[in-house]
Parts: structure tokens; C-alpha cells; sequence
């Protein structure tokens, strides 16, 4: 049986949680205080998900910040990651602009106005 120790960031309480696995089956959680960090434990372990929060080059040499409307699977964040890199944001953005399409199961979009 192995363990995975984790904390819950579904609410601010924090709860540290104890996931402990029998090879691919969840044996038990522990240590939530809500259904909710059961649920968040349990996908963490199954299918970890982020929403990626990063920069966006624009053609006027500035920065825009940008971020996936949906959290994508973890481990494609880097590739998420090169795929913002290599684009070159044409001004002017409105915050939630689709600045990448289908990211992932996500889009990318514009968390600034910028002109």
C-alpha cells in the first residue's frame, strides 16, 4: 500500500489529506473535513488538473497576461506552456478574448484589456 500526502486547496481551511492507494484503487482518504476535499484528493490522484497562468508575447514588444479557461491535465502543461510561448498576441485584447483555441480541452485567453 503506498500513501500520498496532500493539502486540500478547494477552501482555505487546508486540510491535510491522506490518500492511500492499493496499486491503481483508492483504499482510503482521509484527513478532509468536507466531501468536497474527498473529491479533490481523489482527483488529484486520478487525473491532477491546472489551470495555467502565464504571459503572452504582444507585437508592440509588451507582455499581456493570459490563462486557460479551464484547468488542462498536468502533465501537459509544458506543452500548453510552448504553445503560449510561440504565439504573438495582435493588439488590442479585451479581457477573455480566445487568444489559442482548444488548448487541451481548454482555451487561452486574456485576463487584461491591452490596446
Amino acid at each position: 500500500m503506498t500513501k500520498r500526502e496532500m493539502t486540500c486547496i478547494i477552501c482555505p481551511m487546508g486540510c491535510p489529506v491522506t490518500v492511500e492507494m492499493r496499486g491503481e484503487e483508492i483504499a482510503s482518504i482521509r484527513g478532509n473535513t468536507c466531501k468536497r476535499g474527498a473529491a479533490y484528493a481523489e482527483a488529484e490522484v486520478r487525473h491532477p488538473e491546472r489551470t495555467v497562468t502565464s504571459t503572452m508575447r504582444c507585437e508592440n514588444g509588451g507582455i499581456l497576461s493570459v490563462k486557460t479557461d479551464r484547468p488542462i491535465p498536468k502533465a501537459k502543461i509544458m506543452d500548453c506552456m510552448s504553445l503560449i510561448n510561440a504565439h504573438t498576441v495582435k493588439l488590442p485584447v479585451s479581457i477573455g478574448d480566445i487568444l489559442l483555441s482548444d488548448v487541451f480541452g481548454s482555451n487561452v485567453v486574456a485576463t487584461e484589456n491591452k490596446s
